[in-house]
This record gives C-alpha cells, structure tokens and sequence, in this order.
C-alpha cells in the first residue's frame, strides 16, 4: 500500500508542475512518515553510490555543450549540410535532423542539441517558407538523438546503475539512432510532399569551389566526434576524459575559430551549465535514494511475479515492459526515468532473455521517445521557445512523428537483437 502510495504522489507531482528533485524529496518523506525505515540510513548509500569517477562524465558533457551552443560550432555544419540538400524539396528540414544527429552526437545532450540547431535553422526555414509547425516539430523530434548518437550521458548513467560497459551501452544506441534518422526524413518529406510554395536553395555557380570552402570551414567542428568517439573505442581515453577533451577543444574553437564565444557568454554558458549540472546531480542522489527504497523492498521481484501472472508470452511482456516505459517517461525526464526504470525494469526483461546491453537501446529509445510526448513533454516546450512556435500548432505534426518514426525504431529496437547488439558483438565479441 505504501508503494502505491508513494508512485501516486510521485505521478500528482510531476504533472502538476513541482520539479523532478522536490518530487522524489516528498515521497522520501512519506517513505519517512509511514514506511517504517529511517531515511538517513538510505543516505549514505546514495552518497557513496554517486562517488565514482564516471559520473564526472555528466556535467563535462553538459558543459561542452553550452560552450558549443554559444560558440556557433554548429553553424557551419549546417552550411555544409545545406549545400549538399538545400536544392532538394524538404532537402532544407531534413537536414535540420542531420545537423541534430551530428551535433548529437559531439555534446550528448538534448536540449543543447534543440536550443542550438533550432535556433539556427529556424530562420532559414522560415524564409523558404516551410510551414512552421511541421519543421519545429522536426527539430523537436530529432534532437533526442543527442540522447542515442554517442556519447550520451543517459547511457553513461544507465552502464552506472547496472553495472555494464560503457562503451557497450554506447555503441548499442547507433543503429537505433541511425533508423530513426532515416525515418524522420521519410515522415518530413511526405509530410511535405503537397506544400507548393517552398523555396528551395539555387545551385551555387561554382559548386566544387563552395563545398570544398565549406567543408575546410565545418572541419573544426567535424573533428569533435572523431576526437570523442576515436579515442573512446580506441582505447585512448575514458568517456569522462574524452568529456574533458570536448570542453577544452571547444573553448579554443569557439573563441579563435568561429568566435561565436567572447568573455561575457563564455561566462555566461558556464554559469547555465552549472545551474543545469546541480539540478541533474541533486535529482540523481534523490531518485536514487528512492531506487535504494524500492530494492529493499523488492519491488523489483514484485513487478516480475506481476507481469509473469499476467502472461509468460515474452512479446507480450516485452510490449507490457515498453508501455510501463513510455507512462514512466511521460511524466519524468529523462536521467530520473532512466534511474527508476533500470533496475526496476531489468530483472524482468533478462528473464525472458534480453540482454542487459540490449536493453539499454530499447531504454534510449523509450526515453528519447518520453522526451517529446505529452504531458510532461520537456523538449516540446523548449522547442516551442526557441523555436517561437505555439505548442498547439506543433502537436499534431509531433504525435505523427512519434506514431511514425519513433514507434517503429522502438519496435524493431525492441524485437529485432542485433539493432542493439551487432555494433556491441563485432568489437567486443557477445
């Protein structure tokens, strides 16, 4: 009884608006009130549970990504991108998924990936007259592919709580992310296929000329995912050194390169990225503390006697595995869904034969997936910030990509192994 009353306060919190940290701290009371345990005996297991040196991973990333935001690293990429489909109709929207798998894939973040590609493409699209709704929608959809393209701190945390590689939990998302890349741009161009009034970028005279200029241009940012990524897999670096490695290029880059950074909104990014880094650690050793609860309880034992009394088809548990997924990431985010989720989740899938690194691809994708559905939805509405779109015009468009591309990269992610498992196994053997 006291569980289900602490995941109903929780849910009532979360969708009336109280933050993800407070949340969790009301149920701590509760559990404190009415459980029968003391909570500052689950404490100094939160504590000690976060003193590791991987997590560091998790605010250098955030940072990275605020320092590219301000300092226009992405700008020319998408220059190159839209050299290279700007004269295609919807060759200009699908590259705002391109650029957001690439810059994705160099800050592992979401919502720096949405304030920065949307904020520069929209402009763009706006003056080739693309319907408003539809490609901050796009933008909108894309950007969790911060969340599969690695590095990402959401697989980071996910090998963290069970005890997986890393570089497995990485590599396990590429395909995934690569499929709903493809899917987007299918969804964006049939979506377009009846706007007549798009106006589609002219071939420059000197083609060759103009993308070698461009490409020598986009080569800074470019070697961002080759540093990260190449000394990652080669074995050079950690995912929290090469976390390090990403601030300390983009500083210089963004100052002397592009010279999109100057003194006051380098200042400025750091001191947004510090906000953001002491919200996500605060909420981390909350959630935590509440996981800490569950498994004392064995909750996760519950929930597997459940959903097997239920059916000992393993389609059907893996599809009622996916739904408890979705509900959960519909009203949190991402890193405290992922935390609650993990090692709730993960006895009940492995008995029916998934693989721990097979299921953190079906977790990426559910929580990229929760990112963007209502009613939390927290990308939908920064995107509608940045963007200056009003929500209502971006929800129908949204829920078709959802239904579209992100349902089919989660059922093949879900029921075809080796999307998850191939990349894993041919460097690393099964």
């Amino acid at each position: 009884m006291l569980i289900l009353s602490c995941l109903l306060l929780l849910c009532v919190l979360l969708v009336v608006g109280v933050n993800v940290p407070m949340a969790f701290g009301a149920v701590l009371l509760l559990i404190a009130a009415f459980g029968g345990h003391e909570v500052s005996g689950f404490l100094p297991a939160g504590h000690w549970k976060m003193n590791t040196v991987i997590l560091l991973a998790i605010p250098l990333f955030i940072l990275a990504g605020g320092v590219m935001e301000r300092g226009k690293i992405a700008a020319p990429l998408i220059g190159l991108i839209e050299l290279v489909v700007g004269r295609v109709r919807g060759g200009l929207s699908a590259a705002s998924v391109l650029a957001c798998a690439v810059f994705g894939s160099i800050s592992g973040s979401a919502a720096a990936t949405l304030t920065c590609i949307g904020s520069i493409m929209m402009p763009h699209l706006r003056r080739a007259n693309y319907p408003e709704g539809m490609v901050s929608a796009l933008i909108v959809s894309a950007c969790p592919l911060g969340l599969l393209i690695p590095p990402s701190a959401s697989q980071i945390l996910y090998a963290w709580v069970t005890q997986q590689s890393v570089l497995k939990c990485f590599l396990s998302t590429v395909i995934p992310g690569l499929i709903l890349v493809v899917l987007l741009c299918i969804v964006n161009f049939v979506l377009l296929r009846n706007v007549d009034n798009l106006r589609l970028a002219e071939r420059p005279k000197r083609f060759p000329r103009e993308l070698g200029v461009r490409s020598w241009r986009a080569f800074p940012a470019l070697l961002m995912p080759a540093f990260i990524l190449g000394g990652i897999y080669g074995g050079v670096m950690t995912p929290t050194e090469a976390a390090g490695v990403a601030v300390i290029y983009a500083i210089p880059v963004g100052f002397f390169i592009y010279k999109g950074l100057n003194r006051e909104n380098f200042w400025e990014s750091i001191r947004e990225s510090s906000i953001t880094i002491g919200v996500v650690m605060i909420m981390v050793f909350m959630v935590l503390i509440v996981s800490r609860f569950l498994i004392f309880e064995d909750i996760p034992g519950l929930a597997k006697a459940l959903v097997f009394s239920i059916s000992e088809n393993p389609i059907v548990i893996l599809l009622m595995v996916n739904v408890v997924m979705i509900l959960i990431g519909m009203v949190m985010d991402d890193i405290s869904g992922l935390l609650l989720s993990a090692p709730l989740l993960l006895p009940v899938v492995t008995s029916v034969g998934m693989e721990p690194i097979h299921f953190a691809a079906v977790l990426g994708v559910n929580l990229g997936m929760a990112n963007i559905t209502p009613p939390t939805a927290p990308l939908l509405y920064l995107g509608a910030r940045v963007t200056g779109t009003p929500v209502n015009q971006m929800m129908k468009p949204v829920l078709t990509m959802i239904f579209f591309a992100w349902l089919p990269t989660l059922m093949i992610t879900t029921f075809v192994p080796d999307v998850a498992l191939w990349l894993p196994g041919l460097l690393f053997g099964r």
